[in-house]
């Protein structure tokens, strides 16, 4: 008996609901293309695309700065180091610094030609002391400690924006729920036309805020990595031109 009561009473007011949601349909006329999107936006949250389009161009301007960095320093390193170790061999300084400054861009380049040229500054003696060998480490220390600053220019950015633009999204979502809440509180209704305006406004600006933090974050994990590399090739590099400096010494006593 409920259930056929029930079925009596929609089937009576069923024109009702459907000119309800044919109301609804209406007042939701929202255009979801980009322009329209931009235009039903409150000034907040425009502002806070604005935003996070800034960061995106300077994220991608230190992506593709690091990229073309990293990519240079690579080139250039298998170029210098095969050059700079057979001038070693055969004794010739002066030859192995002229080859690490023809490669300028080169993470090793830079760290073998500070040592060199601390070692040749002390003069080549017939004895080497100990002193001019670590002279010539500290002169290495001091360059990978600057080539590696000089790497990780601009990825402190990056993990910034990675980590802040979703909460900056989030922020425009906040303003376009209380526009939602503000529009049906002025019009005086609770179908989807009142709300649509603010509910796009919270979902473009969360997008956007998303769109802009995922690449740097990967991208920034990316490049941390390459940098540990070009560490570890570093202090490979600085080791052997110390224990050339050894040897070196070693023949000449």
């Amino acid at each position: 008996m409920f259930f056929a009561n029930l079925a009596t009473l929609v089937l009576c007011n069923s024109h009702i609901a459907a000119a309800w949601l044919f109301q609804d349909a209406g007042e939701a006329a929202v255009g979801w293309d980009p322009v329209s999107l931009w235009k039903q936006m409150g000034i907040l949250a425009k502002i806070v695309v604005v935003v996070l389009f800034i960061m995106s161009g300077w994220s991608i301007g230190v992506m593709i700065d690091r990229a073309l960095a990293f990519s240079a320093a690579r080139k250039q390193s298998r170029a210098f180091a095969p050059a700079v170790a057979g001038a070693l061999r055969e004794g010739k300084i002066d030859e192995a610094i002229r080859v690490a400054e023809r490669n300028k861009k080169s993470h090793l380049a830079k760290v073998v030609t500070a040592g060199l040229q601390e070692f040749k500054a002390h003069g080549e003696s017939a004895d080497i002391p100990g002193e001019q060998i670590e002279a010539s480490k500290r002169a290495l220390e001091r360059a990978e400690a600057i080539v590696h600053a000089e790497l990780k220019r601009g990825l402190s950015g990056l993990a910034t924006i990675g980590a802040t633009a979703p909460f900056v999204g989030l922020f425009g979502t906040v303003v376009g729920i209380l526009n939602a809440f503000r529009s049906i509180s002025q019009n005086k209704a609770t179908g989807l036309g009142a709300v649509a305006g603010g509910i796009s406004e919270a979902l473009v600006t969360t997008a956007v805020g998303l769109f802009v933090a995922i690449p740097a974050a990967r991208m920034f994990n990316y490049f941390t990595s390459k940098v540990e590399a070009f560490d570890v090739e570093m202090d490979n590099s600085s080791s052997e031109l110390i224990d050339y400096f050894l040897k070196r010494r070693g023949i000449r006593k």
